[in-house]
């Protein structure tokens, strides 16, 4: 549960607390969005604190994948795990409407729906991950073992070499 019950609680907050999955709160300044200065404000390991992207593929279908924030998403790597010709990233006016989340504030828990979600291998080497809580301002820390039972996550190599 969250450590702080001080804190706005978000929509991702809300479901863990639902599924009495344990989680810890990180939060900083609402005005920041990278997730490198985010890393770093919050003192954690750039390759453990994870954005969330979603995509479209060539099928008119979306996909979510989610890889440390000092990396970047190999489109041919996500368009091969996906089963799709090409792959690319929705235009951001696009976000909102369809996961419910903005810019900045994406997490892989609680979208409107479900999508195919994939997260870095990378994420194996560490018990705990951490990524947006579904806010700006907001992280959650969680250990991968508990996100897939809230989200059916896959796991394959997605960064750019």
């Amino acid at each position: 549960m969250a450590k702080n019950n001080k804190i706005e609680k978000t929509q991702v907050m809300r479901i863990l607390d639902q599924k009495k999955i344990p989680y810890e709160v990180h939060t900083y300044d609402e005005n920041i969005t990278d997730g490198m200065m985010i890393a770093k404000i919050l003192e954690e390991d750039m390759h453990r604190v994870f954005k969330t992207l979603v995509t479209v593929g060539s099928n008119h279908l979306y996909y979510v994948f989610a890889i440390p924030v000092c990396e970047t998403l190999d489109l041919k790597k996500a368009a091969k795990v996906s089963g799709v010709k090409s792959i690319e990233m929705i235009k951001q006016k696009d976000l909102l409407p369809l996961t419910g989340y903005i810019h900045g504030g994406c997490s892989m828990i609680g979208m409107k729906k479900v999508f195919p979600t994939w997260i870095d291998e990378s994420a194996k080497n560490f018990d705990k991950i951490c990524f947006s809580a579904g806010k700006i301002g907001y992280q959650v820390d969680m250990n991968l073992n508990d996100l897939e039972k809230v989200v059916f996550i896959q796991f394959s190599s997605l960064i750019s070499e």
